[in-house]
């Protein structure tokens, strides 16, 4: 299946970064966040990307048309210009890079993408999130259910301790523990093609009417997904992604 990845936003809360490049392009492990999604989808089979720019839209434009020569060493005939690659990365991807627009919201992203994606379901997904989730599961919950669109609901882990205290005792204390209630958002969507028409314009926030109105006609439905999932919302974010990835420790890895 084709999957979208919306990569276009301004990233405002990590600007540490983000005044270079776009917040995607941050890397984990020497690898952009947008990378490390896209080889959750590959490693269940799904390799036909198709990306949303939009703000430093260029960024990840040249790092994937350089993509073969940032992830090989080569040696370069001067006289010539001739390249000769060594260990080259045999990554079989295919990957349209679509500017949508510096300003658009990210429903006028998806929109926009229509033409690239057909009378087709797709998968899509924000370009800042990673997770230890089953595609495959994933797709086959969609099907089954036959709606129009399925949300992937995590439980992100908590900012603090939790405490349970019966009078002035503390009876439980757990740090930073995953939420028992309060699902939310995770991304990683499975989409019929006429959720398009739900989206009207450039301006369309995808979270906001469209979502809004494929609930109210019992047209979206959510896969709970248990299992790990963190967004790079901010530096204290990316910190913890790298220090997961330097300890061996990273759960999305595949």
């Amino acid at each position: 299946m084709k999957v979208i990845l919306l990569a276009g936003g301004f990233g405002t809360r990590l600007v540490e970064f983000t005044d270079v490049i776009p917040k995607p392009m941050v890397p984990i492990g020497g690898k952009p966040m947008l990378w490390h999604i896209m080889k959750t989808y590959a490693h269940y089979g799904h390799k036909d990307f198709y990306i949303a720019l939009g703000y430093k839209a260029e960024v990840i434009k040249e790092y994937f048309l350089n993509y073969r020569a940032l992830n090989a060493d080569f040696s370069v005939d001067l006289t010539t210009g001739d390249i000769v690659p060594h260990q080259l990365d045999s990554i079989d991807w295919r990957v349209t890079l679509v500017h949508t627009g510096d300003k658009t919201m990210t429903g006028g992203r998806v929109k926009r993408m229509r033409e690239y994606i057909g009378n087709e379901p797709f998968l899509l997904t924000y370009g800042d999130g990673v997770a230890d989730i089953d595609i495959q599961s994933l797709l086959s919950f969609h099907k089954k259910h036959g709606k129009l669109i399925t949300m992937t609901a995590v439980r992100p882990a908590a900012r603090f301790g939790e405490l349970e205290i019966d009078g002035d005792s503390v009876t439980s204390f757990k740090e930073k523990p995953q939420l028992h209630e309060g699902w939310i958002n995770g991304g990683y969507f499975v989409v019929q093609p006429e959720f398009f028409d739900f989206i009207e314009s450039d301006a369309t926030l995808l979270e906001r009417e469209p979502l809004e109105q494929a609930t109210l006609a019992g047209e979206l439905m959510a896969y709970r997904h248990e299992g790990f999932w963190h967004c790079m919302d901010t530096k204290r974010d990316h910190e913890l992604l790298e220090q997961l990835w330097t300890q061996g420790k990273a759960p999305w890895v595949v």
